[in-house]
């Protein structure tokens, strides 16, 4: 007699749940590029979506709450001269997203809240690095304001977009850069490449501290992260076939598992949520999302399920945990680009009985706080990211988060021909606050006594001359009475003055002809 002994996990019954029709995202012409990228990023506050767009490149961004049918003539955030090819949000600050392009350019961009009124071709900041097309962003998970860009010059440039500067160029890829990852406290990366090798690299040392071959196949791979310090890789076989593998740091070369999914030709993109430790395997192309759970017991990622839609998928993002359904226990929820022009919201639910707060399914989460400033973390300091609570500030708004504040970016240029204790002098200034600093309230200012004194006099002014106004009304309406009466009464107003005679006309043999002095 044998007996199955059934895997205990609480994310065994995770399903997925496509919203309807209306609540999703239709016309939306998205960009056709072959470029293996995602098209999509998704915040708590907006939906961006790479596009088409006639002379230049743009991507469209809409709040959440503008579902349905999205009009032709919607505005765009459009100021590149080539097609957009990566878009992604600021972790730190839900109303700044980056974009890389054809033209070898990666701007920033602000997005007031509640969306794009009219076309926004006017960055915050431009950052002009690369001599090839830029494919890749990527914002550092604890440190404000730190952007990763990777051109097809094989060239990684980290910035610090607060000032627009170059904070460090790494140049140790023989070829193309697949992809990029930071780890859990940002203080290594971790890249795949064209040449078939992943590599960890250690960024503010320039150093590449391992290296190993990840997949056979010539095709595009991906690696990231997880919560732990694991590493999970996706790509192709010698023949074709897709595979995943997890490996540890320290024997990149020796893969603790790998497996074969199938034989299709579609880029795989692993979605990671570190709260569940859930990894969702998306393809470009595939109609389904496969996902797993990564446990320390053998096999260490195990199957859970796949998602079946009808059609293929040409992009997806995935939406952060704070902006997911508490009251619902939702805990992914997924951005998927049809051919057809819809974007389909998916949502992926753990089913429960009870209504309360699910404290076992919701572990801290990581927060849109900071936990170092540029120039700390480029100094060699290191810190887990901010996390927060979602039963504690979640405010469930049409079932969703609702971010509480807004930060406006501001660029800061340096000068390059400051002095040293020039740069002492003004780096405090240039530090970014402290979240306590950041959520007290603004102190009130008093306006000097001769501001004062100019707006009274503007106001008791305009008090004089709306008096006037009043008084002209006043006998206007009385004029028209009087005038209303004589009428009634049927007295015609005196009759003007006759005009001159005129001098008698010469004669016309031509009856329809018309006077010298007519027109």
């Amino acid at each position: 007699m044998s007996f199955r002994v059934v895997r205990s996990s609480k994310f065994r019954h995770v399903y997925g749940q496509a919203l309807k029709r209306e609540q999703c995202y239709d016309n939306i012409r998205v960009s056709k590029s072959s470029w293996d990228s995602t098209f999509c990023a998704v915040n708590p506050k907006f939906l961006a979506i790479i596009v088409e767009s006639a002379g230049g490149g743009a991507f469209i961004v809409l709040p959440h709450n503008k579902v349905g049918r999205i009009p032709a003539d919607h505005p765009l955030v459009g100021g590149h001269k080539g097609p957009v090819l990566d878009i992604a949000w600021c972790p730190h600050n839900d109303n700044v997203i980056a974009s890389g392009s054809e033209d070898c350019v990666v701007k920033v961009w602000q997005i007031p809240d509640g969306g794009l009124s009219r076309t926004l071709t006017e960055p915050v900041v431009d950052l002009v690095y690369h001599q090839r097309r830029v494919g890749l962003v990527l914002w550092h998970p604890t440190a404000q304001n730190v952007l990763l860009t990777a051109g097809s010059d094989n060239q990684i440039a980290i910035w610090n977009v607060g000032t627009g500067e170059v904070l460090i160029s790494l140049d140790c890829h023989p070829d193309l850069i697949y992809s990029a990852c930071w780890n859990w406290t940002g203080s290594k990366l971790l890249t795949t490449c064209r040449d078939k090798k992943i590599r960890i690299i250690d960024p503010r040392k320039g150093e590449v501290e391992s290296e190993a071959i990840a997949h056979e196949g010539s095709k595009a791979s991906r690696a990231i992260f997880l919560k732990h310090g694991l590493v999970f890789t996706t790509g192709f076989s010698r023949m074709s076939e897709r595979q995943y593998s997890l490996r540890t740091p320290d024997a990149l070369n020796e893969p603790i598992v790998t497996v074969e999914i199938d034989t299709s030709n579609g880029v795989m993109f692993p979605l990671y949520d570190p709260d569940t430790n859930l990894i969702y395997l998306c393809g470009k192309g595939d109609s389904v999302i496969r996902y797993f759970e990564v446990t320390p017991e053998p096999p260490f990622v195990h199957y859970i399920n796949t998602f079946q839609t009808p059609d293929p998928q040409r992009g997806i993002g995935m939406m952060p945990k704070r902006g997911c359904d508490v009251a619902t226990c939702e805990i992914a929820k997924f951005y998927r680009l049809n051919n057809s022009g819809l974007c389909q919201v998916i949502s992926m639910t753990v089913p429960r009985k009870s209504e309360l707060f699910q404290e076992d399914l919701y572990p801290d989460t990581l927060s849109d706080e900071a936990s170092l400033t540029a120039d700390e973390w480029l100094a060699g300091e290191d810190a887990e990211p901010c996390t927060m609570s979602l039963k504690e500030r979640a405010l469930l708004v049409q079932g969703g988060y609702v971010a509480g504040r807004s930060t406006t970016l501001t660029v800061t240029k340096r000068n390059a021909l400051a002095t040293p204790r020039d740069r002492e002098r003004d780096k405090e200034p240039e530090r970014s606050p402290t979240p306590a600093a950041r959520d007290a309230p603004p102190a009130a200012a008093t306006p000097p006594p001769a501001f004062t004194a100019m707006v009274e006099k503007q106001l008791s002014d305009l008090v004089e001359e709306i008096r006037k106004l009043k008084s002209v009304i006043v006998k206007q309406e009385n004029r028209i009475r009087a005038l209303e009466a004589t009428v009634k009464a049927g007295l015609a107003p005196p009759a003007p003055s006759p005009p001159a005679p005129s001098p008698p006309s010469p004669p016309n043999n031509h009856d329809d002809a018309m006077a010298p002095d007519e027109v």
